[in-house]
């Protein structure tokens, strides 16, 4: 006897349809998966024998070959064993065929018939719904992910018992849906807020011009100065996500398997902060069977590097290729993946091995020596791609034990959606520029353009500061930033100066 079902997999961040054939004949029992199954699949021999018997369902003692296809690409992971499963039973006409034409079945099978989680569910919600699929059953627990969706029925089952007794019609179940207004009026509530920060405007400033134009910050200031809380907070004044981001953002947390169960979208920027020992691959992705890095965890969102100068030399350099295309390709010997990566880079240092080099209150135990090592670890290609450079002094105590509340995130996000919406209108038209960081050579020619004071501002700024020349590039970007949150046309000297203070590794100070 022989039946077909249909299942999904996921590749890169979308899904690929599967056929799971299933053929039975009369000879010494056997059971054979192939089409390119890795070891998670080949073990759903077992998963599924025991959840059919323990289910009260009859188990066939038949020759038995399963082909997963299209049967050139590997199979890999547990979300097959439901539909295996229902193609055994199928072939052993136990089930009516009636739904299985236009139904997608996915999850894992525990040994007593339940049913658990399993990755993609999103991915395979749009994939079904692109390919003309009425339905898709799922684990109770992966269900909410996908029932975003409109246009498809979405069910959830605790076990393979209710799959049987659904496609037979008898028992009903109701397809599950998920109100997106509710989801969206849940937007912007985050847990960390600007007004928990005492003091520290002058960095408070810098995340906003970051914010408004798209730009990479460094942050440099002592141990306890307070740049990580700062970095935490920086999600918050960001533009709030529109659904398409939130769509592509939630799709990568899916596949991974690390989006929470009562979580059916990600409607808040998204903050990674991996710790300096992380690898390259974990960074930015990969694996025999390529999975997203922190990089594309941040997609849409944050990724904060503290302590940057002890990360791994390699670990840095990954870093160029998405900040410069959005984007991380993985290619292997067989495949080649992509998967976005469109994040701020906001990291942090101290100014010295010790910390202290920048303190007024504590001695710095570094020669110069020692500081120009320590500065040499991050490279000159890593800073190219870091508009803002700011110093992070230690709180002062009349600022750490003042009452008042500092300037709430949503105020400030109202000033950097405003920011973002006149860049919007300035790029149109200009492909893979949204907003000024994005800006090339030949775009900061055009939209960067300064009077005759403000070019001899920067031109003593180059020469008495001792700035390098990449710094020129980044201070016009800047200044077009800090001109948009004035809702000025021109850039006028005092945003050129205001840029110029943004570029700290410039300086002599470090050096020499």
């Amino acid at each position: 006897m022989f039946s077909k079902v249909f299942s999904s997999a996921t590749y890169g961040i979308d899904a690929f349809l599967i056929e799971v054939e299933t053929h039975c004949e009369k000879q010494i029992p056997s059971f054979t998966i192939v089409g390119l199954p890795d070891s998670a699949v080949k073990e759903s021999r077992e998963r599924v024998s025991a959840a059919i018997k323990n289910s009260g369902l009859e188990f066939p003692l038949k020759k038995i070959t399963v082909n997963l296809a299209p049967a050139d690409l590997k199979k890999e992971g547990s979300s097959f064993d439901l539909a295996i499963a229902i193609g055994l039973i199928a072939s052993n006409e136990k089930i009516s065929l009636e739904k299985l034409d236009k139904t997608i079945l996915l999850g894992e099978l525990a040994l007593d018939g339940s049913l658990r989680k399993i990755r993609g569910g999103l991915s395979i919600s749009v994939e079904a719904k692109k390919q003309g699929f009425e339905n898709i059953l799922l684990p109770n627990d992966s269900v909410t992910e996908a029932s975003i969706v409109e246009g498809i029925n979405v069910y959830g089952f605790e076990n393979l018992k209710e799959v049987v007794e659904f496609l037979n019609s008898t028992r009903e179940f109701e397809p599950r849906s998920t109100n997106l207004d509710e989801i969206f009026s849940e937007i912007n509530k985050y847990h960390f807020d600007f007004s928990d920060v005492k003091g520290q405007q002058n960095v408070k400033r810098a995340l906003e011009i970051a914010a408004a134009g798209g730009h990479n910050i460094l942050m440099i200031g002592p141990p306890g100065s307070g740049k990580t809380m700062l970095a935490k907070r920086l999600p918050s004044i960001l533009p709030p996500m529109s659904f398409e981001e939130a769509l592509e953002t939630t799709k990568i947390h899916s596949i991974s398997g690390i989006l929470p169960r009562e979580k059916a979208l990600i409607t808040e920027r998204p903050f990674r902060s991996p710790h300096h020992t992380v690898s390259d691959a974990a960074l930015i992705g990969g694996g025999s069977f390529p999975k997203p890095g922190e990089v594309s965890y941040a997609h849409h969102g944050v990724l904060f590097l503290d302590e940057l100068p002890e990360f791994k030399k390699n670990v840095l350099e990954v870093l160029r290729q998405p900040l410069e295309d959005y984007k991380v390709t993985i290619s292997r010997s067989k495949l080649s993946l992509e998967f976005p990566a469109n994040f701020m880079l906001a990291s942090a240092m101290n100014p010295c091995p010790c910390g202290f080099f920048t303190d007024p209150n504590k001695e710095c135990t570094c020669n110069t020596g020692m500081i120009q090592k320590y500065m040499a670890k991050i490279s000159g290609p890593l800073l190219d791609r870091i508009d803002i450079h700011i110093e992070v002094p230690a709180v002062k105590y009349k600022d750490l034990s003042s009452q008042e509340n500092g300037e709430k995130s949503f105020e400030i996000r109202k000033r950097v959606v405003e920011a973002r919406k006149k860049q919007i209108q300035r790029f149109n038209g200009i492909k893979f520029i949204f907003n000024n960081a994005d800006m090339g050579s030949k775009e900061v020619r055009e939209f960067c353009k300064l009077d005759s004071s403000g070019e001899n501002l920067l031109k003593m700024a180059m020469t008495k500061l001792g700035l390098s020349a990449r710094a020129y590039d980044r201070i016009l970007k800047v200044s077009r930033t800090i001109a948009d949150l004035e809702d000025s046309n021109q850039i006028l000297p005092n945003h050129v100066s205001e840029a110029i203070q943004y570029r700290s590794l410039d300086r002599e100070l470090w050096n020499h």
